[in-house]
């Protein structure tokens, strides 16, 4: 069975502390694809909810002093109880404030996954890389072995998104090839897919071969839907792009993602 039918067949509970651009788009992503999202951040009531959800994802997209409590009490609660954690460092690298901030929270919270662009995941880790806002700046270097760098240095997955996707535990590495450029005319797009990578793990039995397999999937699922949403939305812009990128999470087949996934070994 697939990752993806065992997201729609189990309905996993993904507690979310996001940001206020994009909170309603996570929430009906999820959905679409089949997984039931929380989305609770006050202080009182993260650390019961982290304790009842099949994964945690937090991101620092819109940050400050009472989101990163949230984040920590979360995160902290989610390893007591043996839920995974997907982090979304958003702009880290960006100001000083976020860089510490992201740095923190790798260090306080045992991750599962860390998914970024390459210049946040860089600045996770400490490496040199560009950024302007909260975007990826050009910079140079390997993507790959930055990936695994980062790997081995936090124990976790990490994801490095762009035009081709990296997936590493730090010793074993596949690329994904699947997606749209309208995915960056989305605010929110790579948001969600950290929720998606959550709703995969969550169904995922816990061994370092099935979670890396699985988060694999979540990236060629969430590429193959943005793939066809372009194709069912051609000429008419962003709006009828994210819109339709939501039907996709529903529509998309186990079958067609097989025919369509572009996965590979490195």
């Amino acid at each position: 069975m697939s990752f993806l039918n065992k997201v729609r067949q189990e309905n996993p509970l993904i507690h979310n502390i996001t940001n206020m651009v994009v909170t309603n788009f996570t929430a009906n992503g999820l959905l679409a694809l089949g997984a039931s999202p929380f989305m609770a951040q006050a202080h009182e009531e993260v650390a019961d909810v982290a304790k009842l959800a099949s994964a945690v994802v937090v991101n620092m997209g819109t940050l400050d002093e009472n989101v990163v409590k949230s984040i920590l009490i979360a995160g902290k609660s989610a390893n007591e109880n043996h839920v995974p954690v997907v982090f979304d460092p958003v702009g880290a690298g960006a100001t000083a404030y976020r860089t510490t901030i992201a740095q923190r929270i790798t260090q306080e919270i045992e991750l599962a996954v860390l998914r970024g662009n390459v210049a946040e995941v860089a600045n996770v880790v400490g490496e040199e890389w560009s950024i302007r806002g909260v975007d990826a700046g050009v910079g140079e270097g390997n993507v790959v072995l930055l990936a695994q760098k980062a790997a081995q240095k936090l124990g976790c997955i990490v994801v490095i998104t762009g035009k081709e996707d990296v997936i590493t535990n730090g010793r074993r590495t596949y690329t994904t090839r699947n997606g749209h450029p309208l995915l960056t005319k989305v605010t929110g797009a790579g948001c969600l897919l950290s929720s998606i990578i959550g709703a995969f793990l969550a169904v995922s039995e816990v061994s370092e071969q099935a979670w890396l397999e699985s988060v694999t999937e979540a990236l060629a699922f969430y590429g193959v839907a943005a793939e066809i949403a372009a194709e069912m939305t051609a000429h008419q812009g962003p709006g009828s792009f994210q819109i339709e990128l939501l039907n996709q999470l529903a529509c998309v087949s186990p079958e067609t993602l097989q025919e369509r996934a572009q996965i590979h070994q490195v």
